[in-house]
């Protein structure tokens, strides 16, 4: 592979974690406020397989993206009502949705299977295109994958540098606290719940009129794409930009199982096309590994130069969920 054609796929990679750092950004304001989203899987599916029907049926890439979060938004808002006003268990109802949502889409997507449809075209910034690597890697891609770059900003800041976004937190740890302050703690909830599922609805569109144009059924290579959604969700510590580097590291093994391929020719394909879900989740269990009760007796173990520094380096990767995360608030 030569030096252009690396920066391109390099560039490809960036695109092709788009979907997912939607998807991931979308399930983490969510779970910030304490609602968890476990329809995920189902949920990209279905709105990959809507947004390509909309933008199918109306010539329209914009309406499609609409759809796709529309669809997002509604399939959360079953969530927070079956969880929040008729507390029913937000784990059960969103595995069942999950499972419902991935049914759904293959059947109601099964008439425009294969079809060519509307994808949205690379938009290549004039200028900022033509500096050496990085124009190649940031500066010619779609609108979409743009986005995304300023979407980790914007969360970020919003989260952890405003008003609203410390209220957010608060619903997700202390949500009795946020009630004595004059939060209204569910009202809220369904408001962040369905906007992260909005932001996440976003990922299907990118899929089938970008990344993946079209809508291939149960061959599109999309089924379980949520639930490592879900796993980088967890990696990024609810953090945007260590969500973010979670989903370029998937999106960066995928790539790589492409690129080993025909240097391994006695390695089954299907292997390397299923390794970054192994891996990702090989890599989740590294982040909270340091809670392990056999990880402090092993360090104890070793000379205290290095059972600091590899204290440090646990505790770095640590994460820590929302304190309220899945548990309905009631006011007594």
């Amino acid at each position: 592979m030569n030096n252009s054609a690396l920066l391109v796929s390099l560039g490809g990679v960036l695109a092709s974690a788009a979907p997912v750092l939607f998807a991931v950004i979308g399930e983490t304001i969510s779970e910030r406020a304490g609602v968890l989203n476990l329809s995920m899987n189902g949920m990209i599916l279905l709105s990959a397989m809507g947004s390509f029907a909309v933008a199918l049926s109306t010539g329209s890439v914009v309406l499609g993206f609409l759809a796709g979060a529309l669809i997002g938004a509604l399939v959360s808002l079953v969530v927070v009502f079956a969880s929040l006003t008729l507390l029913q268990s937000q784990v059960a109802v969103g595995f069942v949705l999950a499972l419902l949502c991935r049914d759904l889409s293959y059947f109601l997507g099964s008439p425009i299977m294969g079809q060519v449809g509307p994808r949205i075209s690379q938009l290549p910034i004039p200028g900022l295109e033509q500096i050496p690597v990085l124009g190649t890697i940031l500066f010619r891609q779609d609108m979409m994958t743009y986005l995304s770059f300023i979407l980790v900003i914007l969360a970020w800041f919003f989260i952890f540098k405003t008003r609203p976004g410390l209220t957010l937190r608060g619903i997700g740890e202390r949500p009795a606290a946020a009630f004595v302050r004059g939060a209204n703690v569910n009202r809220l909830r369904y408001l962040c719940a369905v906007l992260g599922g909005a932001i996440a609805g976003l990922a299907g569109p990118i899929y089938s009129l970008s990344v993946k144009a079209g809508w291939k059924g149960t061959i599109s290579g999309l089924d379980g794409i949520g639930w490592i959604v879900l796993s980088i969700t967890i990696f990024g510590g609810w953090k945007p930009f260590r969500a973010a580097f979670g989903a370029y590291l998937f999106a960066f093994l995928q790539w790589l199982g492409l690129v080993l391929q025909p240097s391994l020719p006695s390695v089954p394909s299907q292997v390397l096309q299923v390794a970054p879900f192994p891996l990702m989740i090989l890599t989740l269990l590294f982040v909270n590994i340091g809670n392990a009760e056999w990880v402090e007796r092993s360090l104890a173990r070793l000379p205290e130069n290095v059972r600091r520094d590899i204290a440090k380096v646990l505790r770095a990767m640590n994460a820590t969920p929302p304190a309220a995360l899945g548990v309905p608030f009631e006011k007594e």
